[in-house]
């Protein structure tokens, strides 16, 4: 039954977010995640005579559908297709990007990207500081889909934010949903540094939301209070955020407790204050991410708060993760941490 509800969770569309954020004025038409950074990017093609979007497959729309109708509405030299290589594809966009284009690269999934790890945290995150600030390859933005999908075992669902995260030089992103995903994909196109775009693709389809139809822009480096709470802090990014929703009302309903439910949104740099701010009034914290327990960057959040926030705590920070084994295939159910293991643990630390 459990893993029957556990599968229920990850194929149905239950992902919607139908309120409006405040960066809404004008026209808003309704698009799923892949229509949103679909829109994003021809917003960018639109504005910048200098954008480039390269991948495995871009130019026939990509195996999500992010690119579809891009390379005939803005030609074949501006949106085209690279080999089957990923360093190459990092490479080639570093050096775009230092000859004054605004590049913009698709690793097909973000498990491939490993090959590119050198160009990407070697070359592209330490290139103003090696050069004393005289070159640049801030125009650079590499997307790549991440975490769970249902069915993507090994090469197909992993999550590798934090390998990323340990490299200074970089801005590393995920969004939850279509409104988020449009706005942060055009601030990392137009920020100055190297930008990593990780786009939850279980999300592609099911996350559904009425977008600006539009250009705008949103913060980087700035932490959302999607839910106001007294008791307990629950942290998360990308599809974790709607469990973490679930699991707040979970513990309204079933405990009578009262969580903050905060998404990290940028991993690097990430917002430390709007954390440790929460921490302090709550006194507990749960960080949940699919990544696996050890070095995941939940462990970097717990540090920081254990040391900002150590007379605030009423509990040890708890958090729930993927565990440390490969990504399995028909265990993928029980390697999610899902609601059940979040409520558990929302348990736990109230009643420690």
């Amino acid at each position: 039954m459990r893993l029957k509800v556990v599968l229920n969770f990850l194929t149905r569309n239950l992902f919607v977010e139908c309120h409006i954020l405040e960066i809404h004025t004008g026209e808003t038409q309704r698009m799923n995640l892949f229509q949103s950074i679909n829109n994003a990017l021809d917003i960018a093609l639109a504005q910048d005579p200098t954008a480039i979007i390269f991948g495995e497959d871009v130019a026939f729309g990509g195996v999500f559908r992010c690119t579809v109708g891009l390379q005939e509405k803005h030609g074949k030299s501006r949106v085209f297709n690279t080999p089957l290589c990923e360093q190459g594809i990092a490479g080639f966009g570093i050096g775009a990007a230092t000859a004054g284009a605004t590049a913009i690269a698709e690793i097909q999934f973000a498990d491939y990207i490993l090959p590119a790890f050198d160009q990407i945290c070697n070359e592209a995150a330490k290139y103003r500081y090696r050069s004393g600030g005289i070159y640049d390859c801030g125009s650079l933005t590499i997307r790549a889909p991440c975490s769970a999908v249902g069915h993507g075992a090994v090469y197909h669902s992993q999550s590798p934010e934090a390998y990323f995260a340990h490299c200074p030089g970089l801005k590393i992103v995920v969004p939850r949903g279509p409104i988020k995903a449009k706005g942060l994909l055009l601030s990392c196109i137009r920020d100055k540094n190297p930008c990593l775009f990780f786009e939850p693709k279980i999300l592609y389809r099911s996350a559904v939301e009425q977008v600006p139809v539009k250009d705008y822009a949103m913060p980087l480096s700035k932490a959302d209070i999607l839910v106001e709470g007294d008791d307990i802090t629950l942290v998360g990014w990308g599809t974790q955020i709607h469990v973490l929703r679930e699991v707040c009302q979970l513990a309204k309903d079933q405990l009578n407790v009262s969580c903050e439910v905060i998404d990290l949104v940028t991993i690097l740099p990430w917002d430390r204050e709007t954390i440790a701010q929460s921490v302090k009034k709550t006194g507990r914290l749960l960080i949940a991410h699919e990544a696996p327990l050890t070095s995941g960057f939940g462990a970097e959040i717990a540090a920081s708060i254990q040391h900002e926030c150590f007379l605030n705590l009423e509990a040890p920070i708890e958090r729930v993760t993927g565990f440390d084994t490969p990504f399995p295939h028909i265990f993928e159910p029980f390697y999610m941490p899902d609601k059940w293991r979040c409520f558990e643990a929302v348990k736990k630390l109230v009643n420690y």
